[in-house]
């Protein structure tokens, strides 16, 4: 079964913002991987500097001679990544997908993992395979700077006592889901509309029942463009636990 898995329906969500600089090389690499049954979906909330038009561009390209490697959805208003994500991978389910993958567009999260995650899914029977910094053998790269990097671990940790869950990196953002999982979950019952989004999915998703399981990854800092996370998202990402483990179901 697990040598079969390489024609597994797996779409790779990935959202932009401004990322004219990173999507052509990110979408060679996705595109390159030894996966089948692979197939990346850009999410583009109007980017100005014309990455939705560079995504159409590469869509054509990898669309060529019938195949269907690349599609794009475009968004009208940046209301989130959360949002984005949940835009996403909903089209993704109802395409037919076994499993969704999430990742940035930014190259902090390395494309190589991805057959090993879902490796790990097939395998092992998991609802959601993380790519986590946190587990033995993950890392950061050195760029971080130091207030970064416990400003990461104590949200991290901070999830984890206020959630009561075993996870060591629930604010990851690469991770493979299984349709089922996302199904069950049910996305459009999800609230957080930013970076808490990852928490509270996951949280959920473990609440249901399914299996989470962690692989180590080296997380890079981005090379192109800016980081968008801001105040705001920072404080719902605070804010977001506590209402997830106060609210009744």
């Amino acid at each position: 079964m697990e040598e079969s898995r390489n024609d597994a329906r797996v779409t790779v969500v990935m959202p932009t913002y401004n990322e004219a600089a990173n999507l052509r090389r990110m979408a060679e690499a996705v595109l390159g991987l030894p996966l089948d049954g692979l197939h990346l979906k850009i999410v583009d909330d109007s980017s100005p500097d014309g990455t939705g038009r560079i995504a159409e561009e590469l869509a054509e390209k990898y669309n060529a001679h019938g195949r269907h490697r690349m599609s794009v959805l475009h968004r009208t208003e940046k209301d989130g990544l959360g949002r984005a994500y949940t835009a996403g991978m909903s089209a993704a389910l109802e395409e037919g997908a076994e499993y969704v993958v999430q990742m940035d567009a930014d190259g902090s999260h390395p494309v190589e993992a991805v057959p090993r995650m879902l490796a790990e899914a097939v395998t092992s029977g998991a609802g959601l395979v993380i790519g986590s910094r946190y587990v033995d053998g993950g890392s950061l790269d050195e760029d971080w700077g130091v207030h970064r990097v416990l400003l990461s671990r104590f949200a991290n940790a901070y999830a984890r006592v206020v959630l009561g869950t075993r996870i060591r990196d629930i604010t990851a953002g690469f991770n493979l889901w299984s349709a089922r999982t996302l199904r069950d979950v049910d996305l459009s019952t999800l609230d957080s509309a930013g970076y808490s989004f990852q928490v509270e999915l996951k949280y959920k998703a473990v609440r249901a029942g399914h299996s989470a399981v962690e692989i180590p990854i080296r997380f890079e800092e981005r090379t192109q463009g800016v980081s968008k996370m801001t105040l705001r998202t920072q404080l719902e990402s605070a804010v977001v636990p506590i209402r997830l483990r106060l609210k009744k179901d």
